[in-house]
């Protein structure tokens, strides 16, 4: 049940620069906010307990606990900045309390890393990290400054292109740094 609730995150998260386009003449701030924060109680109550698992989810939930006191249009657009928040945080808590979160997942797959792959991943992480600082900053720009339309085209399209990039790129770096080892 976990993953349902996972993946209908990850949906939603996808789906919602659109949402937020074409629904904000439609809809209340509201029913963003029950919507997101129903998905985010179940994701909380099925999840299994990871480290920072619950702080995440708490955080979402107040902030769509904000979105539904405060009815604010303007706050939906600061949903994308909450998400790419824990995102650096996730990415970077684990560089300084470790293990870096790259190497965690590269060792669900080869548990014993050379330690020339634990140096990789560990400037990995140090990329991830330094990208959801920077789209961060972009976001909340965004969020403060921009028109609705240009917001909806970052978040909804290029914002996914960059981390695209980003993955596309990192796997080509990682097979030719396994072509040298």
């Amino acid at each position: 049940m976990a993953r349902l609730f996972g993946l209908l995150l990850l949906i939603a998260g996808v789906l919602y620069p659109f949402a937020v386009y074409y629904g904000m003449e439609h809809w209340s701030p509201r029913v963003f906010a029950a919507l997101l924060g129903g998905l985010w109680l179940a994701r909380a109550l099925t999840a299994r307990r990871r480290p920072g698992g619950l702080w995440l989810a708490v955080a979402a939930l107040v902030f769509c606990l904000l979105l539904g006191v405060a009815n604010e249009p303007a706050l939906l657009r600061w949903y994308p900045v909450l998400l790419n928040l824990m995102l650096l945080a996730l990415f970077g808590l684990s560089l300084k309390f470790g293990p870096p979160l790259v190497e965690r997942m590269a060792r669900l797959r080869e548990p014993q890393l050379p330690e020339v792959a634990v140096r990789y991943t560990r400037k990995v992480t140090q990329v991830w990290t330094l990208f959801f600082l920077g789209n961060t900053c972009l976001l909340m720009a965004l969020a403060m400054w921009a028109p609705l339309s240009w917001w909806t085209l970052y978040t909804g399209f290029i914002s996914y292109g960059l981390i695209g990039l980003l993955f596309a790129g990192e796997w080509l770096i990682r097979q030719r740094v396994r072509k040298h080892e």
